[in-house]
Parts: structure tokens; C-alpha cells; sequence
């Protein structure tokens, strides 16, 4: 039976699933990045190669004042002779200029078009891999706080490139070349530079391990904190119906104090740091300053020596502070994509099996074979439940809250494994198939829908994405939306606001219907999906559901028992087991928990518990 054809309002061809099979990226930072580098190796080749190039033409500048200064110190003839005699240095020093630029300007184009995809390939790889968690996850977070570390993730991720690209593949270079040159001159001094750098690097990375690692908990504070702003904003109708906003403020502050505090500490490891360089960089300069005298009195150093040495000496200095203080940077950007890294640290608890294949239903049959389910440590939900929905057919579950029906449907949709037993659908173990193509033969009508922040259009649309604006408007009028969404001033163009605030629950209500008449799953399931309407809108709309529900298989989760009267079956839940089963005037006849349920409602709708 091909379900997608029985309604008029959907194309012939069915839709189509699709296996995407993500790999996660590394989850050490330098892996990490270089993961993503490599995808643009030669954008990224070129810029680096194009920064050593600038530090090497930085790094020689003083070497061709050496030969000027030398050439004016050695010239014996008129002085008009001596741009003859230094015109091989200068141009030098104009190649050397020209070559600079030109590759610092190729640099900059290149960085125009590498990083604005490095980062959108960070976004995309992590956003599918914190998208695949489980119900569970999703439940347990923040989502403002995963929002951001998402979005600090690329931006901190593209300055530790550039810090690394310019910063310390310069200074690298030009501590080379200034090795070199300066030994070439003197051994002395190159021995000075190296007992110098090696002192530099090892106070750099002594300390840099604890301020990264204190940096690191400082994003976390940071992305907790956001997350508590985003929470408060997101229940801005409760705090204003309490009249909290001072509560809230005072409640946001214990989150502030908490990232103040970790910001110092982070912080005052880094100035203790630059206090143990900067007594480094006194001794370099000093020790320089006295090797060149000495040299000088000794008539082993002359002025071009003295000038390029100490000019070249405090170049590398200035770059070593340089990078002393963007090492602040540095860490808060290391650790922000540290604690950012625990988004795909955080390994998939709910997976697809390698060989899982899509679910193809026939028919609908859903059974329950023996199945043993709890949330964690709890107490098992289910134990050992056994039972079968026909295909077709209409079952309603009824219950206390907390007696087991939602998760009865949750386990449907997979949001959950089961630790033993099977769920099957037309014979097909619902964990050997794909997720997707699972959740894509079931529509689900939530008693509590929310929707995106984009226009109505697309809201209903997202039931199915190749529907034409014909049969969107055509499911929104069987759903009773269009009228109010016509009312509106930019009609099916009307951004519905964060969760769809701007509309009423009823008209959330009636667009998640809509959705669900567009999508025609085989398999349609309803959680009170009418408790928000009133009583005449829930008379037009229940023709609809009813016409919606034709030859599938319906499950109904319902608190107002009279949605259950064309019910097939009823299913009576208690503590997580199916009490009792059968029509309902079957179950009122045999006097059992249903019928307590049906004498306790009030006003139709059941209490919240016993």
C-alpha cells in the first residue's frame, strides 16, 4: 500500500531517505584544526609560505644596513660615488620589498576565500555530529549553551590559525635566520640568542600549560553563564508573570561572580608569566650590548656587526613580546575551542549499526516483543512488555501521567534504546534500520508543539520539503489555519517568532496538524493533538484527523477520554505495564483501572494522578 499516494495533497514519487554517514572530527585541538587546514592545504601552504617570506625579508633588512653602513665606513673616494658603490644593496633591498608584498598581498586575498570556509566546515562537521545525539542529550543541555560553543568554536578556531600562521611561524623563521646570521658573525652571540630562547621557551611553556587548562574553565564559565542569560530570556513570560526580574538578576550574579574569578585566575598566570620573560629579555639585551662593546674594543666587531646584531637582536625581542601578550589571546581562544571540543567528545549513545538498512513499511504493524526499558538508574518503566498494534488500526493509550504512554511512543521513535527485547514494525527490528527513514514513516501531532523562528510557510512545509505552496495552503485549510494565517499581515510569510511566541497554543496547534496532513507517514501518532483548540475548531479539525487517520496506524495518547470513542483498542497503562486492553465498552463493562479512570475525569479530562 503506498501511503504518500492516498492523499491528494501529495506528489506521486515518495520521498526518499537519506544514510549520512558524518565522520567526527579529532578532538585534540591541533588535530582538530588540522583536520579542517587540510581540506584547504594549498590556500593554507600558500599563506604560511607567504609569512615566511615576510620574515625573512624582515630578518635581512638589518644585514643590508650592515653593507650600507660598512660601504660608507670603507669609502675613500668623492662622495657623490657612493650610490655607485651601494646600489647592488639597495636593489636588494627593493626586490626583497617588491617580493614582501607581493606575497603579503597574495596572503590576504588568500585568507578572503580560506578562512571564511574554514570556519563553515567547523560549523557544519560539528553541528552534524551535537545534531545526531539522543533525545536524552538534548534534554540534558542548554541549548543557548551549545549554540554558542558552536559559534565560538569557528571564530576561536580561525584567530588560533592566524595567530599560529603570522605570529609564530614569523618570529620562528626569523629566530632562524637571526641564529644563522648572527653565528656567521659571531658564535658568541648566536650562543647567547639560543640560551636566551631556550630560557623563553621553557618559562612560555611551564606556565602556558596551567593558563591554558585555567583558560579552558574559564570558556566553560563563560558558556554556562550564556547559557543561564539564554534560559532566562527563554522563560521571559514566567519571570514576568512572577514579577522575578530582580530574583532573576540576583540568580545570574552567583554565574558572574563564577566567571570573574576564573577570568583573574587565568589571567594572573599570564602576567606571571610576562614577569619571568621580561627578567629574560633584560638579560639578552644587556648581555648583547656587552658582547658588542667588548667586541668592539677588541676590534673583532665593527659598526655594520654592532648595528645589524642589535638591531636584529631586538627584532626578535619585540616579536617575543610581541607573542607574550598574544598569548592571552592564544589561551582564551585554545581554551574556548577546548571546552567547545567536548560537543564531539561526547560520543553518540543512540547510533545507527554500520549495516543498518531503511525501514520499508508495507503495511504498519508495530509489536512489542518482550521489551525491558528505564531512564539511567532508574527503576525499569517497562518490564518484559509484549503486544501488538495491527496495521491500520486506531489505538488509544490512557493513564496517570508518569505510567509509561510517552514513553511507549518515545521507544517508537527511537529516541531511546531498550536494554533487551525488540520493537518491530512490519517484522523489521526498528534498531537494524536507520533513524531517518524510522522517524520519516511516522508523523507525530506533539500536545505541545513548538515551532521555528521562519515563516509559516516553511513551518508547515517542514512536514515535507518538496511540497508545492498549493499543497501547503491545502493541508493548512484542512488543518483550519488558513483563515488566521490570511488574517495575517504578511499571510504564509509571517515569522512566528522564537517557538512560535507569536502565535496562540491553538494556532501552534492547528500548524503542527497541518504539518502532519502534509507529511502522511504510514504511521501517525497524537498526543492529545486537540487539547488546545476549543470546542468548535476541534469539531472541524477532528474531520481532518479523521480523514488523516484513514487505513493507518494511529496511536493516541489521550487525557480527555471521549477522543477515545473510535479508538480500535484502548491501551491502559499503569507503572509501566498495558493492565488492560479493549474497546471501551469492553474495558467500562469489566470495571477495572479504566473504568476508574473514566469515573474520576472532570470535565472530560483525567486528574494528574490518583
Amino acid at each position: 500500500m503506498n501511503y504518500r499516494k492516498k492523499f491528494a495533497i501529495v506528489a506521486d514519487q515518495p520521498q526518499k531517505t537519506t544514510k549520512i554517514a558524518a565522520m567526527t572530527p579529532p578532538t585534540t585541538l591541533f588535530r582538530f584544526l588540522f583536520h579542517f587546514a587540510k581540506q584547504q592545504w594549498l590556500k593554507f601552504s600558500i599563506i604560511i609560505f607567504s609569512f615566511i617570506v615576510w620574515a625573512v625579508s624582515d630578518t635581512f633588512f638589518p644585514y643590508f644596513l650592515r653593507r650600507i653602513i660598512d660601504h660608507i665606513s670603507n669609502f675613500q673616494g668623492a662622495r657623490a660615488g657612493i650610490y655607485a658603490a651601494i646600489s647592488g644593496t639597495l636593489v636588494l633591498v627593493v626586490l626583497f620589498w617588491v617580493m614582501s608584498e607581493f606575497f603579503m598581498r597574495l596572503e590576504g586575498i588568500l585568507q578572503i576565500y580560506a578562512f571564511p570556509t574554514f570556519r563553515a566546515q567547523i560549523r557544519d562537521a560539528v553541528f552534524k555530529h551535537v545534531l545526531a545525539h539522543s533525545h536524552d542529550y538534548f534534554a540534558t543541555h542548554f541549548s543557548g549553551n551549545l549554540a554558542k560553543k558552536l559559534s565560538d568554536l569557528a571564530t576561536s578556531a580561525e584567530s588560533v590559525m592566524e595567530i599560529i600562521s603570522f605570529q609564530f611561524v614569523t618570529a620562528g623563521t626569523g629566530a632562524v635566520i637571526v641564529l644563522v646570521m648572527m653565528y656567521l658573525t659571531s658564535p658568541l652571540f648566536a650562543w647567547l640568542l639560543i640560551a636566551w630562547l631556550a630560557l623563553h621557551l621553557i618559562i612560555t611553556f611551564i606556565f602556558f600549560r596551567f593558563a591554558n587548562r585555567l583558560a579552558a574553565t574559564h570558556a566553560d564559565a563563560v558558556s554556562t553563564l550564556s547559557g543561564k542569560i539564554v534560559d532566562a530570556f527563554t522563560n521571559i513570560l514566567t519571570v514576568r508573570l512572577f514579577a522575578r526580574e530582580k530574583f532573576e538578576s540576583t540568580y545570574l550574579n552567583q554565574y558572574q561572580d563564577d566567571e570573574i574569578k576564573k577570568a583573574k585566575r587565568a589571567k594572573w598566570m599570564l602576567e606571571i608569566m610576562r614577569i619571568g620573560l621580561g627578567l629574560n629579555g633584560l638579560f639578552l639585551i644587556f648581555g648583547m650590548i656587552f658582547l658588542l662593546l667588548h667586541g668592539w674594543v677588541q676590534h673583532w666587531i665593527n659598526i655594520g656587526d654592532f648595528t645589524q646584531i642589535l638591531m636584529q637582536a631586538f627584532w626578535l625581542l619585540g616579536w617575543m613580546w610581541y607573542i607574550s601578550f598574544q598569548l592571552s589571546i592564544f589561551s582564551r581562544e585554545t581554551g574556548t575551542i577546548d571546552d567547545a571540543l567536548h560537543l564531539i567528545r561526547k560520543a553518540h549513545d543512540l547510533q545507527d549499526q554500520t549495516n543498518a538498512a531503511d525501514l520499508m513499511i508495507h503495511a504498519g504493524e508495530i509489536k512489542f516483543d518482550h521489551v525491558y526499558f528505564h531512564y539511567h538508574r532508574r527503576a525499569g518503566v517497562f518490564n518484559n512488555l509484549t503486544l501488538t498494534i495491527p496495521a491500520g488500526k486506531k489505538m488509544g493509550l490512557v493513564g496517570f501521567s508518569g505510567s509509561g504512554k510517552s514513553t511507549f511512543v518515545n521507544l517508537i521513535l527511537r529516541f531511546y534504546d531498550i536494554q533487551s527485547g525488540q520493537i518491530l514494525i512490519d517484522g523489521q527490528n526498528i534498531a537494524n534500520v536507520t533513524q531517518t527513514s524510522l522517524r520519516d514513516h511516522i508523523a507525530m501531532i506533539p500536545q505541545d508543539p513548538t515551532l521555528f523562528h521562519r515563516t509559516l510557510m516553511e513551518n508547515i512545509r517542514y512536514g515535507r520539503l518538496d511540497a508545492t505552496d498549493e499543497e501547503v495552503i491545502h493541508a493548512a485549510k484542512l488543518a483550519h489555519c488558513d483563515q488566521f494565517i490570511q488574517s495575517l499581515d504578511e499571510g504564509y510569510q509571517s515569522l512566528v517568532g522564537e517557538r512560535g511566541v507569536k502565535l496562540s497554543g491553538g494556532q501552534r496547534q492547528r500548524i503542527a496538524i497541518a504539518r502532519a496532513i502534509l507529511k502522511n507517514a504510514p504511521i501517525l501518532i497524537l498526543d492529545e493533538a486537540t487539547s488546545s483548540l476549543d470546542t468548535v475548531t476541534e469539531k472541524l479539525i477532528q474531520d481532518s484527523l479523521n480523514t488523516l487517520m484513514h487505513d493507518k496506524t494511529t496511536i493516541v495518547i489521550a487525557h480527555r477520554l471521549s477522543t477515545l470513542a473510535d479508538m480500535d483498542m484502548i491501551l491502559v497503562f499503569k507503572d509501566g505495564a498495558v493492565v488492560e486492553s479493549g474497546t471501551k465498552e469492553t474495558l467500562l463493562q469489566t470495571n477495572g483501572h479504566f473504568a476508574m479512570l473514566w469515573n474520576m475525569q472532570t470535565d472530560g479530562f483525567l486528574p494528574g494522578g490518583e
